[in-house]
């Protein structure tokens, strides 16, 4: 059921006290995500030899083994600002026209062009990586995080978030469109406990707990949802979104804790595969979460960081070219530099590979952005209808991994 316009007119403007009509905040925390896979696939798919290893070595390579997690953050971001999306338009008589429209502009464009890319690539082989067709079929119907069940091997493994993405793209609109804010909180929360119960299953019968299966990860989805939903009932002021902030950082540090008898940060243990999920969902809501209750006020500069700003404006196209990007590289210079690609590589041309590739990647991304993307943009934002009161707006990103 969906409520009457006058509620739905109240709730929009409960809404507006706390969320202003831009938030950069949520621009730097998208910069943060892709920058965590960047460093990750930059420095983590590739053997390093290092027989004796400096400190530093050995702490940089200790914090960017963690950067794995920034999807989690990137899907804790899409469940916010998509629910939010979806709860204001929900009164419109073009609710799913406008959604799809506005979404199919904004990321089918890139994403097809990044499968025609590989396809390409492939074909002329500058690239050590192979990616076939029955892949690419996949990834074009958004099945890219199930290829398993095809027998398909995912041959560009980032895509797989934005499978999860699609998916959630086509079935939430209906799950908002039905339910009355209290019965969405009510489907989140049995998201959020079905979730790690299903990844607890997978682990005690032998499956792969951590696949990127969407009913295995959607409760990093349904964490953004909630405080979307929140920020648009019961909360009223950034200071009760900040008490909101400190629970839910509270539980997620408690989590943590408890988990780490049972190596919480170990892949291979129950604790790896199903609490340390739980535990970085609610640490990423918990940050969406303290971005905007300190937005608006003194501490707000904390999430306004302007290089950061620079990351999450391009953080969609970075993240679908820089494995790729990285993947050239490779190939063009074990011909050019034969010696420096040995079993394992030496740290430092591992540095040289990662400055070289992500240089490529951004000014790649950058390009796309401003000059590809934004093409498509503006035919969105021409079409873009008057909503019935003043409500809050974002740049509608995708979230990516």
């Amino acid at each position: 059921m969906v409520r009457s316009h006058s509620t739905t007119v109240s709730i929009l403007i409960s809404a507006k006290s706390i969320l202003p009509r831009r938030m950069p905040e949520l621009d730097t925390l998208r910069g943060i995500a892709v920058l965590l896979v960047l460093f990750f696939h930059g420095f983590h798919l590739t053997p390093i030899h290092a027989a004796h290893p400096s400190a530093v070595t050995r702490l940089f390579l200790l914090v960017t083994a963690g950067g794995w997690s920034g999807v989690r953050l990137f899907f804790a971001l899409s469940g916010f600002l998509i629910t939010g999306i979806l709860l204001d338009a929900r009164s419109s008589p073009r609710y799913y026209a406008d959604f799809y429209y506005r979404r199919a502009l904004r990321i089918l464009p890139a994403y097809y062009l990044i499968l025609i890319v590989l396809a390409v690539v492939s074909y002329l082989g500058i690239a050590d990586r192979r990616v076939g067709w029955p892949f690419l079929g996949l990834s074009a119907i958004y099945l890219a995080n199930m290829t398993a069940f095809f027998g398909v091997v995912s041959q560009y493994s980032v895509l797989w978030s934005l499978a999860v993405e699609e998916q959630f793209y086509l079935l939430w609109p209906g799950v908002v469109r039905l339910f009355t804010q209290r019965g969405l909180l009510v489907v989140c929360a049995v998201l959020l406990i079905g979730c790690p119960s299903l990844r607890a299953y997978y682990y005690l019968h032998g499956y792969e707990a951590g696949a990127g299966y969407t009913w295995l990860v959607a409760d990093s989805l349904a964490g953004g949802a909630v405080l979307a939903i929140l920020v648009r009932g019961s909360l009223r002021s950034p200071k009760e979104l900040g008490f909101v902030a400190i629970g839910v950082g509270i539980a997620a540090v408690a989590i943590f804790m408890a988990g780490i008898p049972y190596g919480i940060y170990l892949s291979r243990t129950m604790a790896g595969n199903v609490v340390r999920q739980t535990f970085l969902n609610l640490f990423f809501t918990t940050l969406v979460a303290a971005a905007l209750a300190l937005g608006s006020t003194r501490y707000g500069y904390l999430f306004r960081i302007r290089w950061l700003k620079f990351f999450g404006d391009i953080s969609y196209g970075l993240y679908l070219i820089h494995m790729l990007t990285f993947d050239m590289v490779d190939h063009f210079g074990r011909r050019v530099v034969p010696w420096a690609y040995s079993t394992a590589q030496e740290f430092p041309t591992v540095v040289v590979r990662f400055l070289v590739g992500s240089g490529l990647s951004i000014a790649l991304a950058y390009l796309s952005r401003w000059y590809f993307e934004e093409r498509f943009l503006e035919l969105r934002d021409r079409a873009k209808s008057t909503p019935p009161v003043a409500i809050p707006t974002v740049e509608e990103q995708p979230a990516a991994s």
